[in-house]
């Protein structure tokens, strides 16, 4: 089989272009974080809601964009609430 010859893009064996960072990717925007770490607390169920799925799966860190520490205390606090049934 022969093999294919003058392709457009350069890619490497894995399938991923070279270069680094392509230009059409844009970088992630910084979220606005517009409570405070008193309102993570398992008893404020509305500001839960908006970090967890449909199916009830908490939000990673690549798509809520907080910071470490809260995402920590975002999880204690979803899993407090649901251990507390606030929340499913």
């Amino acid at each position: 089989m022969p093999r294919k010859t003058n392709t457009d893009k350069k890619t490497d064996r894995h399938g991923r272009t070279r270069g680094g960072m392509s230009e059409s990717r844009t970088p992630r925007p910084k979220p606005k974080i517009d409570f405070t770490v008193d309102a993570l607390d398992y008893k404020n169920v509305n500001l839960l809601r908006q970090f967890v799925t449909d199916q009830g799966r908490i939000l990673p860190r690549k798509y809520t964009g907080l910071p470490a520490h809260y995402q920590r205390l975002l999880c204690r606090s979803v899993k407090r609430a649901r251990q507390m049934l606030l929340m499913k």
